[in-house]
């Protein structure tokens, strides 16, 4: 099997990469990504070794561009990462969003009809379903629920849904969406809660908390999430959502308080700073579909995978040291200046 991975240089899909590189040796993989500000080239640095992999660096919204990749390639699936998806950015402008998050899923689905792709595959959020209150713990996001969204981000990835379920009514593309939960491991983008704090901490520095810190997420290691979309891609029902969720609810504070134990640093290191505007309080889904269509369940517990996530921390921390510097976007001039 031919698969495209766009967004392939970002944290999940370069992690479904390599998920897939060892778990599936036979298929070929063709990873585009616009290298944007959270686009990292050294994160496939291993990837680049395989002679299954190729890179190519192209934004999804160039429709020239990926009808020519398209008609290169002939591929059987599209996995489709690639998107704006930092909230706070999306609050300051969400124009880029709207490009990124639904003209480029057009553009790829529109590709995908023209060149017969067997399967579309669109990686989404539980943002799209909004929040549930703190005190309702028994509620939880189901594929039924109800789309609600609070920021542009989760606007853009809810509209991309509404378009992918609709090229598949009206064209018959065969497709289908998985909603995930918080997502954490390794290559997470330092501005992301938990790298965040990581870095900050391991250097002393004050770790920024909204608000009071009560905001409860469900968080689902990275690894998992893959498992999940290979099982959508190969076996999943063409047309459907399909949830992903870890069962991992934790409050913002206690995950940072985590990580601060785990790094032997103090809580005096935590920062309350302003609330977000349209801050949801909890994210929690149902993964039950998944898991009775396919046999999917989260391997990893939050308490063992924050502790692989902060070890990989701890022993990589030139990748991370290089975004914070700006030194990674380098990486591709220094990959290709010669070739």
């Amino acid at each position: 099997m031919k698969i495209l991975v766009t967004g392939g240089a970002g944290f999940i899909g370069a992690n479904f990469v390599y998920f897939q590189l060892q778990n599936h040796p036979e298929d070929q993989i063709v990873c585009v990504d616009a290298l944007t500000y959270a686009g990292n080239l050294e994160t496939l640095a291993e990837a680049m070794k395989n002679p299954q992999f190729k890179f190519v660096k192209a934004d999804i919204a160039d429709r020239a561009a990926m009808d020519e990749l398209f008609a290169a390639e002939t591929f059987d699936v599209v996995v489709n990462f690639a998107a704006e998806s930092h909230v706070d950015r999306s609050i300051e402008n969400p124009e880029i969003f709207l490009k990124t998050n639904i003209m480029g899923t057009q553009v790829l689905m529109d590709c995908s009809r023209k060149y017969q792709v067997s399967r579309y595959h669109q990686v989404s959020t539980d943002e799209v379903y909004g929040d549930l209150p703190l005190d309702r713990p028994d509620l939880f996001f189901t594929e039924e629920t109800p789309i609600h969204t609070s920021s542009p981000y989760s606007a853009s990835k809810a509209s991309a849904d509404l378009l992918v379920q609709a090229y598949h009514r009206t064209f018959k593309l065969p497709v289908t969406i998985s909603r995930c939960s918080n997502n954490y491991g390794p290559y997470h983008f330092p501005e992301k809660l938990i790298p965040l704090m990581i870095a900050r901490a391991l250097a002393d520095q004050s770790l920024p908390v909204y608000g009071k810190g009560e905001n409860v997420r469900d968080w689902l290691y990275v690894e998992d999430h893959c498992s999940a979309i290979d099982l959508i891609i190969r076996k999943g029902r063409v047309g459907e959502v399909y949830n992903i969720g870890g069962h991992n609810e934790r409050t913002n504070l206690e995950v940072v308080q985590t990580i601060l134990r785990e790094l032997g640093k103090p809580e005096s290191l935590i920062n309350y700073v302003t609330d977000r505007p349209g801050h949801d309080q909890r994210y929690a889904i149902d993964p039950a579909k998944i898991s009775s269509e396919l046999g999917w369940t989260p391997a990893t517990k939050f308490d063992d995978g924050i502790k692989k996530t902060i070890q990989w921390y701890l022993d990589n921390r030139s990748w991370w040291e290089h975004i914070l510097s700006g030194d990674y976007q380098n990486y591709y001039a220094q990959m290709y200046a010669n070739r």
